[in-house]
């Protein structure tokens, strides 16, 4: 099979494994990212995982500020002259001129089983929703939000104790093997085209600050659901006696009896933690990290600011 030309559109950590499995079967032409930004603490400046893997590999390497309106990054890309466009969480929508230039258009490797969880989060939202099973889509990229016709899809149980971080490393790896044999098909003029069913469709937003906040009246599977989906920001988090607590460990209790207490009522403090009654069940918080502080024991957190049985959490 003669090695496509690819230009590559990606910018963090789930981005690689594509970029370095196109890498020993194509020709990769032109990577493309965003642009470097200040990060952490010293706010120094820091380039996406992508741009830094491009600049080691002696790649052509593009960070446009916009794609719209840029002729002279649209005109390179036509010089190129590429078979097709990969885009792996690059962070943009293409525009239509842009995805009129490789030959066979823009091919997408977003992280959900089409059409449910277009959008940005796909990952942390089908965790938060309590999903059993999830996969990555090989989609033709249009101009709308992930609404282009599925080329190839590859699905995944997820497991029980799995969280944003881990559940994206692994989707990174499969979504790697499912756009690898999505090019080889479409090298062969063999890869399929099915147009998704938009009454399936759900949505998957950047998260917000307050997505991570505990809802105590859900059921006890669905806090711990939402804990596992906001790990890697916002993270969980609620209020006692005026202060906001994060927290870094618990465990859903379904079949414990609340005995009618409210959700949030703290029904033990105990060896292992705080026991919470929640809508059904209760939840173990194991540990927490108050604000400014560090990492504790929750029993420790509890008895230092005398939140003892019956004790509300907000």
């Amino acid at each position: 099979m003669r090695p496509l030309r690819v230009v590559f559109f990606g910018s963090p950590h789930f981005a690689l494994p594509s970029l370095e499995a196109l890498l020993q079967r194509h020709e990769v032409v032109m990577v493309v990212a965003q642009p470097d930004k200040p990060a952490g603490r010293g706010m120094r400046v820091k380039a996406p995982p992508v741009a830094q893997r491009a600049r080691e590999l002696g790649r052509e390497l593009w960070q446009p500020t916009k794609l719209r309106g840029d002729q002279t990054f649209l005109t390179r890309l036509a010089e190129l002259a590429p078979d097709v466009g990969v885009t792996a969480a690059y962070g943009r929508i293409l525009p239509p001129k842009l995805l009129d230039i490789p030959r066979h258009g823009v091919l997408n490797v977003h992280a959900s089983l089409l059409p449910k969880y277009r959008g940005a989060a796909p990952i942390q939202w089908a965790l938060i929703s309590g999903e059993e099973e999830t996969g990555v889509s090989i989609m033709q990229t249009e101009e709308g939000l992930d609404t282009g016709p599925v080329r190839l899809q590859r699905r995944t149980r997820v497991a029980p104790d799995e969280d944003a971080a881990s559940l994206s490393a692994r989707l990174s790896r499969l979504g790697a093997e499912a756009l690898t044999e999505a090019l080889d098909l479409l090298a062969e003029g063999t890869l399929p085209l099915t147009p998704q069913d938009d009454a399936q469709a759900t949505l998957a937003p950047l998260l917000k600050a307050e997505d991570g906040h505990v809802r105590w009246a859900d059921s006890a599977r669905a806090v711990h659901d939402r804990f596992r989906g906001v790990s890697m920001w916002p993270g969980t988090s609620f209020e006692s006696g005026g202060e906001r607590v994060k927290v870094t460990a618990v465990a859903p209790l379904p079949n414990r009896r609340t005995d009618g207490s409210e959700p949030g009522t703290v029904l033990e403090v105990g060896p292992e933690g705080l026991v919470v009654a929640a809508g059904s069940g209760a939840v173990l918080l194991e540990a927490v990290k108050p604000a400014g502080g560090r990492e504790m024991a929750a029993r420790d957190w509890a008895n230092g600011r005398e939140v003892g049985r019956g004790a509300r959490l907000g």
